[in-house]
């Protein structure tokens, strides 16, 4: 017999703590480095040193790995952030499928005992993406899918975590939301 968890409510508002946030925007991280095809209107490639181009991401959002990166596990990391990417889309078939295949299994080891989805000797992408989408099971577990988005501007595939209070968020950044707003522009004066 299933079991449902209430989500916490503050004010009508459905919270996401501080852990499943940040696994979330690493499966955003990693969709959006190796799993999209188009980026802000352009053809993206896909990177040609994938540890070096996730290293940067990284970077870039203040995100530190335990573990070293190594090119095998970035190589690894493409079937995961494929997998994700689909979870953001609404599939929740293949994202039921990763968690399987990376033996998603809730436990705490450490010291002090820190909560994780991953077997305590797990390699770096079996954790990875057993935390990354047990985080994104939750997520859409108590009913905030909705804030899994895909970019709606035309020729753009980012995705994100959207932690707007209404979740009313529409574009992964500035650059998308002004090109949409300008081509509606035109539209409206070409009529």
């Amino acid at each position: 017999m299933p079991v449902t968890i209430e989500a916490w409510r503050i004010t009508g508002q459905s919270q996401i703590d501080s852990y499943v946030g940040r696994w979330v925007e690493l499966a955003a991280l990693l969709v959006n480095e190796l799993a999209v095809d188009q980026v802000r209107g352009r053809r993206a490639d896909p990177p040609a040193d994938r540890r070096a181009a996730l290293e940067a991401a990284f970077q870039r959002q203040g995100w530190t790995p335990s573990h070293a990166l190594t090119s095998a596990d970035a190589d690894r990391l493409v079937d995961v952030a494929a997998a994700l990417h689909l979870a953001f889309a609404g599939d929740v078939g293949a994202l039921n499928q990763a968690l399987v295949r990376h033996a998603a299994v809730p436990n705490l080891h450490g010291d002090p005992p820190v909560l994780a989805f991953h077997h305590p000797g797990a390699d770096l992408v079996d954790a990875w993406a057993a935390d990354a989408g047990t985080a994104l099971a939750m997520v859409i577990g108590v009913g905030q899918g909705v804030r899994l988005r895909s970019c709606e501007a035309d020729g753009c595939e980012l995705v994100f975590f959207d932690v707007t209070r209404n979740a009313s968020r529409r574009f992964c950044g500035l650059s998308c939301q002004n090109r949409a707003k300008a081509t509606a522009y035109r539209a409206r004066r070409r009529t």
